[in-house]
């Protein structure tokens, strides 16, 4: 029999390996669990009521996919909009401009309805081949306030596995299986099924009971859909009429139609099937680019690049990008910019039931202050 010692110093390698490996699964477990922690949304002076998804679909109650819904209403008739975030939770701008309104905004007429993290799984986990940061950090006169970044397709862990082919419902548009973990290719989803399909029936639902639903999302600079707004054809009048007014105020926007076969999109099946007004906007995010350099979160947050810079030298951005970036304030900027215009359209185009939202922060004083201006306290622990 060999004495305990000797089996020990026999195997001080391989026990040492084996606690290093413990050690480093513990920590990996930490860091997974942590991405579960929602980061904080604070309710402003103008939400009326706050819900979770789960109230237009039960199935998603105590759900990875449930997410807050944040209703900001008033005393005197009007229409619905409803603002989305957070569909690609990396494109963090569309997040961070919702934030803005919940914490900021009133309606004096009518009903704002918020979705910041529509696709909250999607927060929960980063790709790691693309290496990027699981948080950013925003500083506010009050103290930092931090916010997930997330991946573009909902958690894998919540949602497997992917199917080889992915048939969109009803349209029976063939596409790659991880598409079924995309949210923006879900639309109108189902009441049943797997997670994303869910969670996109519960906000079709919420597009049911709105005249207008503005979905906010970024793109690399390289990809030709960009500083655009793309609208349904039931929209095209609100849309160009709320483009003519950004481009009056000197501030570059695009404006493409809806394709009618291209499915699963919001700007495509909230028009067709909720009968809503439905647009979708873009801005220039270069930490989701194929030219980028390091992701950091001076990229995500700062949006400066040097690859970019010669990549627009070279003609090969469809987004102007020089020693400026495109910084994340910016981008926050230019989608309340849409928000403003897209409602100012609407109410000129329907003044018998309008939606009045008063204290939006604007594109001026986004520019001129900065996200930390606008956002509330951080709660306290």
């Amino acid at each position: 029999m060999t004495p305990p010692g000797d089996f020990f110093r026999a195997n001080k390698t391989a026990l040492g390996l084996s606690l290093a490996a413990l050690l480093v699964t513990v920590a990996s477990a930490r860091i997974f669990l942590a991405m579960r922690e929602a980061e904080p949304i604070v309710s402003g002076p103008g939400v009326t009521a706050q819900m979770m998804l789960s109230a237009f679909n039960p199935t998603l109650a105590n759900s990875p996919g449930d997410t807050p819904v944040y209703e900001l209403g008033s005393d005197k008739a009007g229409a619905a909009i409803t603002i989305i975030g957070g569909t690609h939770p990396q494109e963090i701008a569309g997040l961070l401009a919702a934030v803005l309104l919940i914490e900021n905004a009133t309606v004096s007429q009518g009903k704002l309805i918020v979705v910041p993290q529509a696709n909250r799984s999607g927060f929960t986990h980063t790709d790691p081949m693309e290496a990027y940061l699981h948080a950013i950090t925003i500083n506010t006169p009050a103290g930092p306030r931090w916010f997930r970044v997330g991946m573009r397709l909902t958690n894998p862990v919540d949602q497997w596995p992917d199917p080889d082919v992915f048939t969109h419902m009803p349209s029976r548009e063939n596409m790659i299986g991880h598409e079924t973990r995309n949210l923006n290719r879900n639309h109108p989803g189902s009441e049943t099924g797997w997670l994303t399909a869910r969670v996109s029936h519960a906000l079709t639902r919420i597009a049911k009971t709105s005249a207008l639903v503005f979905d906010l999302h970024e793109a690399q600079p390289e990809y030709p859909v960009i500083n655009m707004m793309v609208a349904h054809e039931n929209t095209f009048e609100t849309a160009a009429t709320a483009q003519s007014m950004i481009q009056a105020r000197r501030i570059p926007m695009g404006l493409a139609a809806s394709p009618k076969n291209l499915h699963g999109l919001s700007h495509r099946e909230f028009g067709d099937h909720a009968h809503a007004q439905s647009l979708l906007a873009e801005t220039a995010n270069p930490a989701m680019g194929r030219f980028r350099g390091r992701t950091s979160e001076a990229l995500v947050v700062g949006g400066k690049d040097e690859n970019y810079v010669r990549a627009t030298k070279l003609g090969r951005t469809f987004a102007k990008f020089d020693d400026a970036g495109w910084p994340l304030h910016l981008r926050v900027a230019r989608h309340l910019v849409a928000i403003e215009e897209v409602i100012n359209a609407y109410n000129e185009l329907h003044p018998e039931a309008p939606v009045v939202v008063d204290n939006m922060p604007s594109y001026k004083d986004v520019i001129e202050k900065g996200l930390g201006a606008f956002l509330k306290p951080p709660p306290k622990e």
